[in-house]
């Protein structure tokens, strides 16, 4: 623990106007940014006595090692510096929403030339538009369905698209007149732009005037004695006015707001956000985060309304933004979101009529999200910290392993010989974390030496971390100068204070004989043994049984078993691409892109032995002599001894693929 006196600048250093600041750990990691009108003030507010600081403040200055700050001009660029360095560096102690589910949106695809309607998730993408997210991505499908009726735009795949162009057939649904079927040139690309673009306009509330205009034509058509086509178009008004009562009315027609709610406890903050478009609740979604800095609800708002709106611009930003309280410097946000928007934002409280009336139904349901959250959590918080607990006291550690980091050594009967590292951090999978390894010292069936090569690759990248940051030098003693860090998560920077090892005592000796040659006395080794679960450690006799109910154990198991998961895929990989080039190794003066051009041509190896000279040569970059080398290699090769698959005893062959589980691979995995 770090005392703040230690790292504090003087105050005649730290300039008197806006900027952004940055804490950083012993590490070099930035852990925590924030902005200031003015960064005198702000920062002195956390270099006073520990006593009078909020605890997880206080917690946050003790952990930092050193702090830095950048002067801008304007509130406005801090809040937009202070954006991106929370995107980039991904502080631990600031305020990170997570989404409590995957929210499905609508998205039309206008950067295609034919554009698609499909039901989207994930990052939003360039050149597609987006309305909701919505709850369930069945509702988006029923409302699909029924506005293909009046606007058949296309929404097959890529892969269906190009298959009827080719075929000349349009699929079913250009049959039954849900699609207009640009595949087989039934509308021209301009003509069904402009069907996607009047879909996109309806879907965004623009629906009155469009309704006008078909009744107008259905009246008129009347008249015109044309009643089959009056009839449909009748048909497309009732299809069109089903899909709006999907969506209630809550506002006036004109109204575009998002109203945000927030529902918090000392703890944990949930916040609902509610997307109203055209006067109707077009979307909805939630987040839920713990309060690991010491933050009020204007706080989170301005937290939620950055995360909401620092990817969006354009329409996706809405006219209004409603919110139960305004953050402090509400000016500058309102100019970033106008800035986002591209025209004036208003940013402001709900005091009366129907919008009060519609955010205590957004803060009832943000209520509800934190209670729903907190019965499913609870349980979690309290097992994880029990586990951690129980780890330091059966390994007699000096307090709870935050990160632990996992190895796993994966091969089949010695051949592709890999290794992966996985890593929990307070007891929950950090998956960009994880790194994976190819043995290259050697080849074989060897654990013991594979882990010791594993470790010690591993943390000899951490020491060559320090050395290039200045906080490690190969003599001890000696200080070296600190080049300039950019603060950015390295691959191998953090050390952990815990690594188990799949495997016993012989694997467990690799690991640690690996750290104390690289001179690491700070990182405590165990190994998980399959057979009875039981736990070694370096020099013990006796492993350490932990009880079968015991929830250290429960931890234990789950990062070896993701460990070993990790290994096995990344194994099965690379036998896979063995497999299908296989006999094509030994063919002198081949590559691998032509090996796999080759057994992609021709299907399978099988194939490719079956084929004539001539027929090689079609294959794009195999000359003549190249294809004379193959023949005569695969002639020359007598064929493998057939694989069995122990679990069916069925005979795989080249066109065969190895499944899942079979020979050896539980045996020689570990």
């Amino acid at each position: 623990m770090a005392d703040p006196s230690s790292y504090r600048p003087q105050p005649g250093q730290i300039p008197d106007s806006p900027g952004v600041y940055r804490f950083r750990d012993e590490h070099r990691r930035v852990i925590y940014v924030g902005k200031a009108k003015s960064l005198r003030q702000r920062l002195a507010n956390y270099f006073q006595d520990l006593a009078g600081l909020h605890p997880r403040t206080a917690t946050m200055v003790t952990t930092a090692a050193s702090v830095e700050w950048t002067v801008v001009s304007t509130e406005v660029e801090a809040l937009q510096l202070e954006y991106s360095w929370i995107k980039e560096y991904d502080p631990r102690f600031n305020v990170k929403y997570r989404d409590d589910k995957s929210y499905p949106s609508l998205a039309v695809t206008l950067g295609e030339q034919f554009p698609r309607v499909q039901v989207m998730r994930g990052p939003k993408k360039k050149g597609v538009r987006y309305f909701g997210p919505y709850a369930h991505a069945w509702a988006i499908r029923e409302t699909v369905d029924l506005m293909l009726r009046v606007f058949p735009v296309r929404t097959c795949s890529a892969g269906v698209f190009k298959r009827s162009a080719q075929i000349g057939r349009p699929c079913l649904l250009g049959y039954i007149g849900k699609c207009s079927a640009p595949c087989v040139g039934r509308i021209t690309p301009e003509d069904h732009r402009e069907l996607a673009e009047d879909f996109c306009d309806f879907m965004a509330g623009r629906t009155g005037a469009y309704l006008s205009r078909l009744e107008k034509q259905m009246h008129q058509a009347a008249e015109e004695m044309e009643y089959e086509r009056a009839a449909r178009l009748r048909d497309d008004i009732g299809a069109l006015r089903r899909a709006m009562e999907k969506n209630a009315v809550v506002l006036a027609d004109a109204t575009d707001a998002d109203l945000v709610a927030v529902a918090e406890d000392e703890l944990e903050a949930a916040v609902q956000i509610f997307h109203v478009r055209g006067g109707r609740v077009r979307g909805q979604r939630g987040w839920v985060t713990d309060k690991v800095e010491a933050v009020d609800t204007a706080g989170l708002v301005e937290h939620a309304l950055q995360q909401l709106y620092g990817e969006e611009t354009g329409e996706s930003v809405p006219k209004e933004v409603l919110v139960p309280a305004l953050p402090e410097d509400a000016p500058a946000l309102t100019q970033w979101l106008a800035g986002r928007r591209g025209s004036q934002v208003s940013l402001r409280i709900p005091q009366r009529g129907d919008k009060k009336a519609l955010m205590e139904t957004v803060h009832r349901n943000a209520q509800q999200s934190l209670a729903l959250h907190k019965t499913k959590r609870a349980s979690d918080l309290t097992t994880r910290s029990r586990a951690l607990e129980e780890i330091a006291e059966a390994l007699d550690l000096d307090s709870a392993p935050l990160r632990i980091e996992c190895f796993d050594i994966s091969h089949l009967q010695g051949e592709d010989v890999v290794a992966s590292m996985v890593v929990f951090e307070d007891g929950l999978a950090r998956k960009s974390e994880y790194r994976r390894f190819q043995i290259k010292s050697f080849a074989g069936q060897d654990d013991v030496r594979s882990m010791h090569e594993v470790v010690s690759r591993r943390f000899r990248r951490y020491l060559q971390e320090k050395l290039r940051t200045g906080e490690w030098t190969p003599e001890d003693g000696e200080d070296g100068p600190r080049p300039e860090d950019d603060g950015r998560p390295k691959r191998f920077a953090y050390p952990p204070q815990l690594v188990v090892v799949d495997g016993g005592r012989p694997q467990v000796a690799a690991a640690r004989r690996a750290l104390d040659e690289l001179g690491i006395d700070d990182v405590a080794v165990c190994g998980l043994a399959k057979r009875l679960e039981e736990v070694w450690l370096p020099g013990e006799d006796d492993p350490v049984v932990l009880p079968r109910t015991s929830e250290g154990l429960y931890l234990l198991q789950r990062v070896r078993d993701e460990a070993h998961r990790f290994a096995i895929q990344y194994q099965r990989s690379k036998r896979g691409k063995r497999l299908k080039t296989g006999p094509l190794d030994d063919v002198p003066g081949l590559g691998e892109s032509r090996k796999q051009a080759l057994v992609k041509h021709f299907g399978s190896v099988k194939k490719l032995r079956q084929a004539t000279i001539d027929q090689i040569c079609e294959v794009p970059g195999i000359g003549r002599k190249t294809a004379e080398t193959v023949a005569a290699a695969l002639a020359q090769a007598a064929p493998a001894a057939p694989a069995v698959n122990t679990a069916t005893g069925e005979i795989m062959d080249d066109e065969t693929p190895a499944p899942a589980g079979t020979m050896s691979e539980r045996g020689t995995e570990q």
